[in-house]
């Protein structure tokens, strides 16, 4: 180890604030952006496997989640928080992987296959689709239902999400998260059709 990172902290600063590394990376010091991306790897894979279900396509989502979050590392506007901002990263990037996956993987459509504008059989589906939905939805805490309309059908950030629900970022992600699961449970495959 060097007298530089020694002076820094480097290495030997465990009790460096997130703040004070991103802080720290904005002026240059790679080492602490080895120490957020030891700090924050686990949780970042996590994410990242929760959204590829495969650990080595999650591993390459994570390397390209935190070369992303170096190359805007100005984004982020309060190092404090740093840990939900990247997971946030990792997550967008795992789902352009799982969608462009997806396209990649899809078997092309037969055009007699392919549903017509006007089809009387896709307008029930969709009608069902949505009972169930909304059937699940109702099965969701209030906070719950909240917080994935507001995310999923409004499009807003979670800062803006947990501001309007009354909690912090974490828990508003944590609410997702949990939401997400019973939604999955309660609507078994049909959120894939």
């Amino acid at each position: 180890m060097t007298a530089e990172h020694d002076s820094h902290g480097g290495d030997n600063a465990p009790d460096a604030t997130d703040a004070e590394l991103v802080r720290r990376c904005r002026v240059g010091d790679a080492a602490a952006f080895d120490a957020l991306v030891r700090r924050h790897y686990r949780a970042a894979h996590a994410v990242a496997v929760a959204v590829m279900r495969n650990a080595m396509d999650a591993e390459d989502v994570v390397q390209d989640g935190f070369g992303k979050a170096l190359e805007r590392l100005d984004d982020c506007r309060d190092g404090a928080t740093f840990g939900p901002w990247l997971r946030q990263i990792v997550r967008r990037r795992a789902l352009n992987a799982r969608d462009a996956r997806r396209v990649r993987d899809t078997d092309l459509l037969e055009p007699a296959t392919a549903a017509g504008a006007d089809d009387p059989l896709r307008d029930v589906e969709t009608l069902e689709l949505g009972d169930r939905l909304e059937a699940a939805l109702a099965q969701l805490t209030e906070i719950q239902r909240k917080v994935v309309l507001l995310l999923a059908v409004d499009g807003r950030s979670h800062a803006d999400t947990a501001a309007s629900v009354v909690c912090s970022v974490g828990m508003s992600q944590q609410h997702l998260f949990t939401a997400r699961k019973k939604l999955k449970r309660l609507l078994g495959d049909t959120h894939d059709a």
